[in-house]
């Protein structure tokens, strides 16, 4: 798990108002990692994710990838 401070962080278009059950992700720090939180704990490490492996995790929940 790795702390990024000053990290302009999504929220997953599936997040209720509540914010509940929502990961966020950080697309503009992706330099060849992909960071994700929970954003009930924003001040918590978040997990880091190369970038290939996100894609392919993408993919996959899309139906695009292997199953």
């Amino acid at each position: 798990m790795t702390s990024h401070g000053s990290v302009d962080w999504v929220k997953s278009s599936y997040s209720d108002e509540e914010g509940a059950n929502c990961l966020e992700w950080a697309p503009s720090h992706a330099h060849g990692t992909v960071p994700i939180r929970d954003s009930k704990t924003p001040y918590e490490p978040s997990l880091t994710f190369n970038a290939s492996a996100w894609s392919k995790f993408i993919e996959g929940i899309k139906g695009d990838g292997p199953r």
